[in-house]
């Protein structure tokens, strides 16, 4: 079903940036019109969501040129579903940049590259085009370096370095799949490709060019081994920055590789081999990094590498518990990822430093606050009945079913890791004595009750959205099972952009 409405949530937030852009020495104007505008660009997405509920799919083709000549934007459960998780991270981080990022950031732009960078996620989720599709990811690269090097410090812009020469490699190897794709089929449209990869005659080739394009996915996600530039550099920027790349970014890398690895190149043996094996080093290498932290963000940044393991390792089983599995931890992993670096961020602004040996005393000090982080870090380590639990029951249930004891052995050792660096945070964080108590002061007291509000407001959001996930269970299996199954039919998909071409 054609609807115009698809790329909404695109147009409202390069509608904002514009006029943010006008607005440039307006500080308090571009707080409220950032709000307002993700605000409404959440209710959107809702209303989009709703629509491809009960399986329906909605395509738009740019200029009313039909696929596969022209570009079209195409909404399933699937994409549907990650634009309104992008929404709702990008208003809870949005509310929080009001009063988390400097006005001299605010001078700078930072309000209107971040609803370009907003515009890009939901344009990459989006587009059923793979040209287009890497259009959207430059957006998302331009606009994150940007965020990443606002402020010019000396650690921003050493990470910045990092982060943009792995997605340059990245956006390399991702064209020059495309290139191929194009020179070997003829097409840049999705669902057409799918119709036609199967017909070409070198096979060889078409493995070559998926490699191209598992590497290219897997280093935007932070797969093994190319996983190093995230903990290298998402702990440099401002937390509001660092929330949107720790919650949003690596999701980009993974929804691609779940499309185009399940409507493009339908996972072969040796496939699924590699991405269970890949997943397997990623949660390891993620978790025992974790281990030796000490910085709340370096942490936090090593436990996105290990959980991007679980999700990769449920597109490697290649099953319908084992994709239910790993798109409900997606959702999940958004919510509570992003929620970390503002819970960082609080913490930053409470006592100057994210560095735990310095930390202390939280809990006794702020009871409220640490009980409400808690909710956070008991859902990311997965205490039931909280949203990181159930995933990993469809998780280890394919991985016993299909003898992947390897796999389910890196669950639990990526689990339990997780389960001890969160309880050795808390330790430091919250409980024990602060080691200079003749220094600290109530910050939170003193503050505002408008800045109060808006630190605290986004951490509220989120932690709702989880507590959501985690009670209302059976819906967002619901969801998940909806996903994976359009997921391993794609002809409702190929149908809908189609028309019936096919």
């Amino acid at each position: 079903m054609i609807d115009n409405q698809i790329i909404a949530t695109v147009i409202v937030h390069l509608f904002i940036a514009i006029v943010q852009l006008i607005l440039w020495r307006k500080s308090t104007a571009q707080r409220f019109l950032s709000v307002g505008g993700s605000l409404l660009a959440l209710i959107l997405a809702f209303k989009l969501f709703f629509k491809v509920y009960d399986g329906e799919i909605l395509t738009m083709n740019a200029a009313n040129w039909k696929a596969p000549f022209g570009i079209v934007f195409v909404a399933d459960l699937f994409s549907s579903t990650l634009v309104v998780l992008t929404s709702i991270a990008g208003l809870a981080v949005s509310i929080f940049s009001c009063v988390g990022v400097g006005r001299q950031r605010i001078l700078y732009g930072y309000f209107p590259i971040f609803h370009f960078l907003m515009m890009g996620l939901n344009g990459a989720f989006l587009t059923g085009d793979i040209f287009n599709l890497y259009v959207w990811f430059e957006v998302i690269i331009i606009s994150s370096f940007v965020l990443m090097t606002l402020g010019g410090r000396k650690s921003q812009l050493e990470g910045a370095v990092k982060y943009m020469a792995m997605n340059i490699l990245a956006s390399t190897f991702f064209l020059t799949g495309i290139g191929i794709l194009y020179g070997i089929s003829g097409s840049l449209n999705m669902a057409d490709l799918a119709l036609r990869i199967p017909k070409i005659q070198n096979q060889a080739l078409v493995e070559i060019t998926a490699t191209f394009f598992l590497i290219g996915f897997g280093i935007k996600s932070a797969v093994f081994p190319l996983y190093f530039w995230l903990p290298s550099s998402y702990h440099t920027p401002p937390s509001a920055v660092a929330a949107t790349f720790g919650g949003l970014l690596t999701k980009v890398g993974i929804y691609a590789l779940f499309r185009v690895f399940s409507l493009l190149f339908i996972p072969n043996h040796f496939t699924k081999e590699l991405l269970v094996i890949l997943a397997i080093l990623t949660i390891l290498t993620g978790a025992f990094g974790a281990l030796i932290k000490t910085n709340i963000r370096r942490l936090f940044s090593y436990l996105i590498v290990c959980h991007i393991g679980f999700m990769i390792g449920g597109l490697g089983l290649y099953s319908k518990w084992a994709l239910l599995g790993a798109i409900f931890y997606l959702i999940h992993d958004i919510m509570v990822k992003t929620n970390l670096f503002l819970m960082a961020g609080v913490i930053r602004q409470l006592r100057g430093t994210m560095d735990m040996n310095k930390l202390g005393g939280l809990y006794a000090q702020y009871p409220k606050i640490s009980l409400l982080f808690a909710i956070v870090l008991f859902s990311l380590v997965g205490i039931p009945p909280l949203s990181g639990f159930w995933p990993k029951i469809y998780l280890f249930k394919d991985a016993f079913q299909l003898e992947k004891y390897a796999f389910a052995g890196a669950l639990i050792i990526g689990s339990f890791i997780t389960l001890y660096v969160i309880a050795k945070m808390w330790a430091q964080v919250f409980w024990k004595d602060t080691p200079q108590p003749e220094i600290i002061e109530d910050k939170f007291v003193k503050m505002i009750g408008y800045r109060k509000t808006m630190l605290l407001l986004p951490v509220i959001i989120l932690a709702s959205a989880s507590l959501y996930i985690g009670f209302n269970a059976e819906a967002i299996i619901h969801v998940a099972d909806q996903i994976a199954t359009q997921l391993l039919d794609t002809s409702p998909y190929i149908n809908a952009v189609l028309g019936g071409q096919n």
